[in-house]
Parts: structure tokens; sequence; C-alpha cells
């Protein structure tokens, strides 16, 4: 049975059965997987150890089923620094991987994606700007793309976001998210100058991602409800 090694990121762990723990990665050539791993009977184990989040490793697998046994991990970098509001932020986008992403799917862009978030994120650089961009990219990974074609020809001062049928005009009142129009052509253009325009991108994004998710809770937003 082929060994196959490649780079990957740590998004949740688990534990399983005695001594192993279940693994969800994100991997460069794979995407998403589920793997099994011995880590013995230490707390100090050197296997626990690599398996956490935020730190560039490289992982030996093996198995022909979805999942995967880890043969050999080893870092290929230092852990990502991440602190406070980005640290929260990662958790969050881990979390978006972990419920959204399908397994055994190649995604190389999403996952160079990904590495360049957390380095956004460890170099403070703005955290909403950085999240926007990554959830854009996982809508498009996910097949969900926004046409703002309609947002361009019509003159309503604001329009509603229908996930079946896309942007719509606002000019009956409907109970859903209305978004400024000059927001939208703002964010169409890749214009997110503004903490207007980024907030309205920001409540986009949640409207579609909770549409995905079925209106399952993210854990990872309590953390910001938290935080001191």
């Amino acid at each position: 049975m082929q060994e196959i090694t490649q780079s990957a990121f740590v998004l949740h762990t688990r534990p399983y059965r005695e001594n192993q723990l279940l693994v969800d990665l994100l991997t460069e050539h794979d995407g998403k997987l589920a793997a099994l791993s011995y880590v013995g009977h230490s707390t100090k184990s050197s296997r626990k150890a690599l398996l956490q989040p935020f730190l560039p490793i490289n992982v030996t697998l093996k198995g022909q089923h979805n999942l995967k046994n880890l043969i050999r991990v080893e870092p290929i970098g230092k852990s990502y620094l991440l602190k406070k509001n980005a640290l929260f932020s990662a958790f969050y986008i881990n979390e978006l991987l972990v419920k959204l992403l399908g397994e055994n799917i190649a995604c190389d862009e999403l996952f160079h994606q990904y590495k360049a978030s957390l380095q956004a994120l460890a170099q403070s650089s703005n955290i909403e700007v950085c999240l926007r961009e990554f959830e854009l990219m996982l809508m498009e990974e996910l097949g969900v793309s926004f046409d703002f074609s309609l947002v361009f020809e019509h003159s309503a001062k604001g329009f509603y976001y229908l996930p079946d049928e896309g942007f719509i005009p606002a000019y009956t009142a409907l109970k859903q998210p209305c978004y400024d129009r000059l927001h939208l052509l703002a964010i169409a253009q890749n214009d997110l100058s503004s903490p207007e325009i980024l907030s309205t991108f920001k409540g986009l994004m949640r409207q579609v991602i909770n549409h995905l998710l079925n209106g399952v809770p993210l854990n990872s937003r309590k953390l910001f409800s938290k935080k001191t």
C-alpha cells in the first residue's frame, strides 16, 4: 500500500481509541483528510506535540479508504504566532474547513490561501480583510459564486441576497438582510477600503455561511463574544 508524503496543517484533533487521535488535516495536494494517529501513553508525546493547529508539517499517510493512517509527521517550520483576535480568527477558519469542506478533494489554491491567511494574521494584518478573502476563496471552492451584474444594472438603493437566486433589488420588503448597493459595487470591484464596506461584506458572508451550515452555530464565534 503506497505511502504519500505532503505538506499539511492540523485543523482539529479528538481522542479516538486508547492512545489514538482522529486528526482532520488540510493537505497541500489532497485537500481535507481524516487520519488516525498513534500518540503513545505519555502526556508529553512528541507526536501529540506536533499535531497542533497552525504548525506547518509534513505528513506521511497510508491507506486506500477515507480514513488514513498517519505514519510519520515532522515540522517544516515554526508554528504561527497568533494572539487574541488573530488566534480566534484562525480557529474560525479551521472550523469552517472542518464543517464545510468535502474530504479527499484536491484544493491546492485554498491550501496556499490558508497558509497566506495564517501569515497575515500572525503579522497583525487587517483581520477583517484577511477573513473575507479566505471566505471568498472557500466559497469558490464550494461552488458558491456571487453574480453582481444585477447590482450594476439596477438603481435600487438596497439589495437582498437569496441563496438560490443571487442578488435581487429591494423594491419590496423581505425578511432578509438588505445590503447597500454602493457597498456591493465596491465589494464587486474588490474595494474593501472602508469599515462600512467591510461590515456589509461580513454580513453577506455570514448569511451565506449560515445557509451552508443549515443554521448550525460555529463554536469559534463564541470566542469573540467572550474576549476581554
